[in-house]
C-alpha cells in the first residue's frame, strides 16, 4: 500500500498538499499520514512559561492535524495515521521516515509568492538522501488542477 506523508499546518501550501496526497491515496489504494510539527521554544529560563507554550502550540497543532483528517475520512472512508511531534522540522522529518519504510513520497506545498518555504527548499536541496520521493506541489495550483494531477 502506498503511503504519503504530509506535513501539516494552517498556510495554504500545507491544504494543497494534503489535498494532492489524499487524492493520489484515493487513485493507488494507499493512505496518508498527516505529521504536525511544533517548534521547540527556545527560552529555558522560565520553564512553566516554555512548557505552557509548547503544549498550546502541540493541542493547535492536534486541532489541525484532526480537522484534515476527518476532510480526508469525509471523503475517501479511510483515516489517516497522525503523529505530533515537538522539536527540529528537517530532523523529526527524516527520523520519521526512518520509522516508516512503508512511506513511497513525501508531498510538501510550495508558497504561491516568493521563496517556496523553508521545508521544500530542505527536502528540495536534500532529496538525493531521502529513502522516498519528494512531491512537490506548485503554490499556483487550483484545487482542480491539483484533481487532475493526482
Amino acid at each position: 500500500m502506498r503511503i504519503y506523508l504530509v506535513i501539516m499546518d494552517e498556510t495554504p501550501e500545507a491544504a494543497k498538499a494534503l489535498r494532492f496526497a489524499s487524492r493520489r491515496a484515493m487513485k493507488t489504494g494507499g493512505n496518508v499520514h498527516i505529521l504536525a510539527l511544533v517548534p521547540q521554544q527556545g527560552f529555558a529560563a522560565f520553564g512553566g512559561v516554555q512548557a505552557t507554550i509548547e503544549q498550546e502550540a502541540r493541542d493547535r497543532a492536534e486541532v489541525v492535524a484532526n480537522a484534515a483528517a476527518g476532510n480526508i475520512f469525509a471523503e475517501s472512508g479511510k483515516m489517516p495515521l497522525i503523529s505530533v511531534k515537538v522539536g527540529r522540522s528537517d530532523e523529526l522529518i527524516r527520523e520519521y521516515l526512518g520509522e516508516h519504510p512503508e512511506i513511497a513520497a513525501l508531498v510538501l506545498g510550495a508558497a504561491q509568492n516568493g521563496a517556496p518555504g523553508p521545508l521544500v527548499t530542505h527536502f528540495a536541496s536534500h532529496a538525493g538522501d531521502l529513502p522516498c520521493p519528494v512531491y512537490i506541489v506548485p503554490g499556483s495550483f487550483t484545487n482542480e488542477d491539483i484533481d487532475r494531477l493526482a
